[in-house]
């Protein structure tokens, strides 16, 4: 969809400059995302290539090294770590999985939603950080598995073969066993809390992580207004944070820093 250099405004490396690799398709419909234009897989259409003398487009289908070369181009001085997002990285596992090792050094950051524990579990070896976002599963709508539009036809996706998590239990398990294989790892958790919860509906999320990886990093996200989705109130946030401090996680409160400085 676009590659750029930025500012990482969320999770453990917030503040640190790199340069972002943001994949089309999400089969999750988050109710506060704030890039739906991700979700869908074109047929055809360009990417964004945001290089320091002026962005251009460029077709968006491509492989592993194009993507490498378009990673190059963007930075605008000494190399920095990536940062692959989407849409659902964990669409794109051998895509992940081919980039890597063209890198020429630069640390990979994986950032996923965590609802597909076999295909991360694919990719695990070659993320040099994995940011794992637990959704509570009352903010989304019902999951829309990736298709690609040609000729007027839906096609099925040729992308990861794991089925979104759907029930309340689908979606315990796929966190748990994400949480699993990231614990003791160099990796973050994030929640982001919105005003449409409530401080009791983030309890499953912080119990499976006091389960499955209390050591952890924690970052709770406060939701930015989109969509019609409302900013927590600082009652809310402070009350989840206390939740996950009874629990002796390793938490901290941190808003969407890009957003706040107005960078893409």
């Amino acid at each position: 969809m676009e590659v750029f250099a930025s500012i990482q405004g969320e999770g453990a490396f917030v503040g640190e400059p790199q340069v972002f690799l943001r994949l089309f398709g999400c089969p999750l419909r988050c109710r506060w995302c704030d890039t739906p234009g991700s979700w869908k897989v074109p047929a055809t259409g360009e990417a964004r290539i945001a290089r320091p003398a002026g962005a251009r487009r460029e077709p968006c289908w491509a492989g592993a090294f194009q993507a490498a070369c378009w990673i190059a181009e963007c930075e605008p001085g000494s190399p920095r770590s990536v940062s692959v997002t989407g849409g659902e990285p964990l669409a794109w596992p051998d895509f992940i999985l081919a980039l890597a090792p063209l890198l020429g050094g630069r640390r990979l950051h994986l950032e996923t939603a965590g609802a597909h524990p076999r295909t991360l579990a694919r990719v695990l070896t070659v993320c040099d950080h994995v940011s794992l976002d637990l959704k509570p599963e009352l903010d989304l709508d019902a999951p829309e598995e990736l298709r690609s539009v040609e000729a007027g036809q839906a096609q099925a996706f040729a992308g990861a073969d794991e089925r979104s998590p759907r029930t309340k239990e689908e979606w315990q398990r796929a966190r748990t066993a994400c949480l699993r294989l990231v614990a003791g790892r160099d990796a973050c958790a994030k929640i982001v809390v919105s005003g449409a919860r409530e401080a009791r509906d983030f309890t499953p999320l912080l119990d499976e992580l006091e389960e499955c990886a209390p050591a952890l990093a924690l970052y709770l996200t406060p939701a930015t207004p989109v969509n019609g989705v409302p900013a927590p109130s600082r009652e809310l946030v402070e009350s989840v944070a206390e939740m996950a401090r009874d629990r002796d996680l390793a938490v901290r409160v941190v808003p969407q820093v890009h957003r706040m400085l107005a960078l893409p």
